[in-house]
């Protein structure tokens, strides 16, 4: 009798990011990430000179949990969430824990876009929504073996989720997503009117 196994998986984590720790409310979320993006000029001035659209504080502003107790409650919660993947994917720590690295904010206006990358140097890496207005972008997975299929054929438009070659992940506000640091995404073209406001983050093995 043939067999067929699925093998080497690649794993996505999604929940609410209320399913850990105290609740955020999502519109106080919003306006915090507003109102450091207003007040944060090297962050404004970082992603001018480096065609970054919209607004980031990814290189601005690396201690928010510190700076805004708002930041302080996000954080709690996702220690949780990377703890709950972490187990999932049964990594052996040697007693140790993943340590949030870095946390930032992305304001996405209308037509722009995060260009593929992968996080180096980190172990978990993630994003909570903020404000996904209608027509605005999925996350966008590529399968890491891409670049070795050679003359491998491309899949059928309904191919089983775990065999499609890109995976588009709809997050909805709220919405906590994590994977490891090593598989590469995006973010296509913000399609609406209105911001596409996330917050971000990396965890490395401490």
């Amino acid at each position: 009798m043939s067999q067929i196994d699925s093998l080497f998986v690649t794993r996505l984590y999604r929940a609410p990011l209320s399913e850990h720790g105290k609740p955020v409310d999502p519109s106080e979320l919003e306006a915090a990430c507003l109102s450091i993006a207003e007040d944060d000029e090297a962050g404004q001035e970082w992603s001018d000179q480096n065609d970054f659209p919209g607004y980031t504080s990814y290189a601005s502003l690396t201690d928010l949990p510190w700076r805004f107790p708002i930041f302080k409650t996000v954080k709690k919660a996702l220690d949780k969430h990377v703890k709950a993947f972490a187990k999932d994917l049964a990594f052996d720590l040697d007693g140790r824990k993943l340590k949030l690295e870095d946390i930032w904010i992305n304001i996405l206006p209308e037509g722009g876009i995060h260009t593929a990358h992968i996080h180096p140097h980190s172990v978990i890496s993630g994003t909570t929504y903020v404000a996904m207005p209608e027509g605005t972008s999925a996350l966008k997975l590529e399968d890491p073996r891409l670049p070795m299929m050679m003359a491998a054929p491309g899949r059928l438009k309904d191919a089983p989720q775990e065999l499609r070659q890109f995976v588009y992940a709809k997050p909805v506000v709220g919405d906590v997503l994590l994977w490891e640091s090593w598989l590469r995404h995006e973010v296509p073209m913000n399609m609406s009117e209105e911001d596409r406001i996330s917050v971000s983050f990396n965890y490395a093995w401490a």
